[in-house]
């Protein structure tokens, strides 16, 4: 098996090869991606490190196809999101909205700033939510994670270009629908 220094790199390269890749290394590699990529869809903790583990659980489930695995970044990224989505439909965003946006509010500022910030970042996430599926896929895996549009396009299944129209439109519509309320 390989193990997780410079030699376990090349696992994580588009190449092919022929020894089965070792699973703590990526665990090690591509846990905390895989955390945030599932946070970014269910906003809640507990449920996002549910779906890291139930990812790697997948990924001992096709121990043997591993081999067959030619990006694993994007197809970690995949198995992940399609996870985080299934558990989503299940529970009702409205429900963690709150407590997620408090925790993108630095801890550091004054109570009525935190508080108008949590203000806003709650409205944001609903009118993320808002957004045509697909739009709001691309955004938030292009915003979250910083995937490139090659990456999104393997995760969602789509081209480069269709993923770049969708960020545009995505992008372009969020900002419109935030000035429209009034936020800046």
């Amino acid at each position: 098996m390989i193990g997780i220094g410079d030699e376990s790199l090349r696992w994580f390269a588009a190449e092919r090869v022929e020894a089965e890749p070792d699973v703590t290394a990526l665990v090690a590699a591509y846990s905390g991606l895989l955390y945030r990529v599932a946070f970014s869809v269910l906003r809640n903790a507990a449920e996002a490190e549910d779906v890291v583990q139930d990812t790697f659980v997948r990924v001992l489930e096709r121990r043997s196809a591993l081999t067959e695995v030619r990006e694993f970044r994007p197809w970690l990224v995949r198995i992940a999101w399609n996870l985080a989505l299934d558990r989503k439909r299940r529970v009702p965003v409205e429900q963690m909205d709150a407590l997620f946006a408090e925790g993108l509010v630095a801890n550091d500022v004054a109570a009525d700033v935190a508080l108008d910030e949590v203000q806003q970042m709650t409205r944001v996430l609903r009118e993320m939510d808002a957004l045509p599926k697909t739009e709001r896929y691309v955004l938030l895996l292009s915003a979250v994670e910083e995937l490139g549009t090659a990456e999104i396009g393997t995760v969602l299944g789509k081209s480069e270009s269709a993923v770049r129209a969708l960020l545009f439109r995505a992008r372009t519509r969020l900002k419109d629908r935030l000035t429209k309320g009034g936020l800046r």
